[in-house]
């Protein structure tokens, strides 16, 4: 293997050998820990993507590193077609924390997307009564599920499906947060479910009316439809709630008493899940549309695999011991504070927006232009990494562990970096 000296080698390498399926920030990093990541010159930066929401723990949380290092000395993958002793072990222990009677678990969060509709098409077909091969499933404009060719087939970005068709059937796109274009589109015939980010990140951090997701549920149970809740990035404590719909709860794990948690009929996660040691997703759901899957319908070598199974209960245990959903929600309204200062102040800054630490700064400039980028690259120069999405705005999404005094500091470079552009 060939060693890395400097950012400039891995980067070539990686230009010259890897397909161009991404544009990253021109910075190689090489360690984490917490809240913190380093390249390989040395230069520490706070990390402010989390790797997309999947390391709300923390880069290398010592308890799963430590989990996941005793598992590996152990088992690690036995397939399917055998049992494992840590496998019913997580799947009551995931049941339980999120409070559904059944789980399926895969691997990424694409493979828990597609489980989850073909779940809900089967259950169309087997329970609802809908005629084989007709069932539709309602998804909103501007979604971000996935990048396989039936997620990107009811996608409205065009360079997710530009070249890539033809498309998977089957789908109905409605308005994000538009309640009457919802319930026209439950009384088409053939509907079995409704999917749904509670907070459109890729979109830019896109947060709903505050009872929309709620009056979302009303609408499909009472056309029969199943209400799907892609919680991918916003579950596992990131927006200040164990799950994004669980609205304000302020309790520790599941809230199903809360009178502002929706329950979804099927709910799937990823990323976090696992506190980014290890590719593990869920697609949780009761039995009654749980058990329409039988043996050789669906599955994965990997999935429910030992290994995964005991870095998921771990990194589930440190969200809920270390208070992580709770710190979101404090941390969360600190942040928005300071930055809806600096968009007062700043004209550049032309709005925020998000809940827990799941936030965006809007920039004062078209989706076409470079400023964000410029920006994000500044920022990097500072000491702080994160990304632009849709062009014109930049998502801030620090680990869960950190503290007060060092979302300050970070602010700090925010404030300084967005002065010198205005």
């Amino acid at each position: 293997m060939e060693r890395i000296t400097s950012s400039q080698q891995a980067i070539s390498l990686e230009d010259q050998y890897g397909a161009h399926n991404y544009h990253p920030l021109p910075v190689v990093l090489s360690r984490g820990e917490g809240v913190f990541l380093w390249d390989v010159e040395g230069k520490r930066y706070y990390d402010f993507l989390s790797a997309y929401s999947a390391v709300n723990q923390g880069h290398c949380h010592p308890r799963i590193k430590n989990a996941m290092i005793e598992q590996v000395g152990k088992l690690t993958l036995t397939s399917r077609a055998f049992y494992n002793d840590m496998l019913g072990p997580f799947e009551k222990y995931i049941t339980e924390y999120f409070g559904f009677d059944m789980v399926l678990p895969m691997n990424t969060g694409a493979e828990g997307v597609e489980t989850a509709l073909k779940l809900a098409r089967k259950w169309g077909y087997e329970r609802k009564g809908v005629t084989e091969n007709t069932a539709k499933i309602i998804v909103a404009e501007n979604n971000f599920h996935g990048r396989t060719t039936t997620i990107i087939s009811f996608s409205n970005d065009a360079n997710a499906r530009k070249s890539f068709g033809p498309f998977t059937d089957g789908f109905i796109r409605i308005p994000y947060n538009d309640i009457p274009a919802l319930k026209k589109a439950l009384e088409i015939e053939g509907v079995v479910g409704f999917l749904i980010e509670p907070i459109q990140g890729e979109a830019g951090v896109y947060t709903p009316a505050e009872d929309y997701l709620r009056k979302a549920k009303e609408a499909c149970s009472a056309q029969n439809v199943l209400f799907i809740a892609d919680e991918i990035q916003t579950g596992i404590a990131r927006t200040g709630s164990l799950l994004a719909v669980c609205g304000n709860c302020t309790c520790e794990g599941h809230c199903e008493q809360q009178e502002t948690y929706t329950k979804p009929d099927i709910l799937i996660l990823g990323k976090a899940i696992s506190g980014g040691f290890y590719p593990v997703s869920a697609v949780l759901a009761d039995r009654n549309i749980m058990e329409v899957i039988k043996p050789g319908q669906h599955g994965s070598t990997f999935g429910g695999n030992p290994l995964g199974a005991t870095v998921a209960m771990t990194a589930l245990e440190v969200v809920r011991d270390e208070k992580l959903a709770q710190n979101a929600r404090r941390l969360g309204k600190i942040f928005r504070a300071r930055m809806q200062k600096v968009a007062d102040t700043y004209p550049i800054a032309k709005l925020v927006r998000g809940k827990g630490l799941l936030n965006a700064v809007v920039i004062n400039d078209t989706p076409e232009s470079s400023t964000a980028w410029d920006i994000c690259m500044k920022l990097a120069e500072n000491g702080l990494l994160a990304k632009p999405t849709h062009g014109n705005i930049i998502r801030f999404a620090p680990p869960l562990v950190m503290t007060e005094e060092q979302l300050h500091e970070c602010c700090d470079i925010i404030e300084k970096v967005i002065s010198s552009f205005n």
